[in-house]
């Protein structure tokens, strides 16, 4: 048996592209997260059981920061586009060779608002299909 060395993995220069704008200076958490269930099936006889895992459905969750100023700024991104599939491209670290995650979201809006004297900071769950690994170019 192999022993596989382990490199974790630590967000801190990442690209993050939804349609052809950057908007990692926007987030500071990026979480794709597949949900699959079991089922089963029972026969009359009580041998007869089976039980298999449904195919996954995939969400992304974007923690950010609130900007209603900045022109094109993520909240007013989400809030204007909802409702449209578009593709984001995640690179949890720059570099030539460097993983990628490939996929195409349903854009949903953000919540507005927040706490006095914090900023105000939100995370929103978009409807993902299941992402490509790639890699960086040149």
């Amino acid at each position: 048996m192999a022993t596989i060395n382990v490199k974790p993995l630590v967000l801190k220069d990442v690209l993050l592209t939804i349609g052809t704008d950057s908007y990692q200076k926007h987030v500071s958490g990026v979480t794709f997260t597949p949900s699959a269930s079991s089922i089963t099936w029972q026969g009359l006889d009580a041998t007869e059981s089976f039980t298999d895992v449904a195919t996954a459905t995939w969400t992304i969750t974007l923690n950010y920061v609130q900007d209603w100023e900045t022109a094109d700024s993520l909240s007013e991104y989400l809030f204007d586009n909802e409702g449209e599939t578009i593709t984001m491209v995640f690179t949890p670290v720059k570099g030539t060779g460097k993983k990628t995650f490939t996929a195409d979201v349903t854009i949903t809006p953000g919540a507005i608002g927040g706490e006095v004297n914090q900023f105000a900071t939100t995370s929103v769950t978009l409807g993902s299909t299941k992402p490509t690994i790639g890699t960086t170019g040149a």
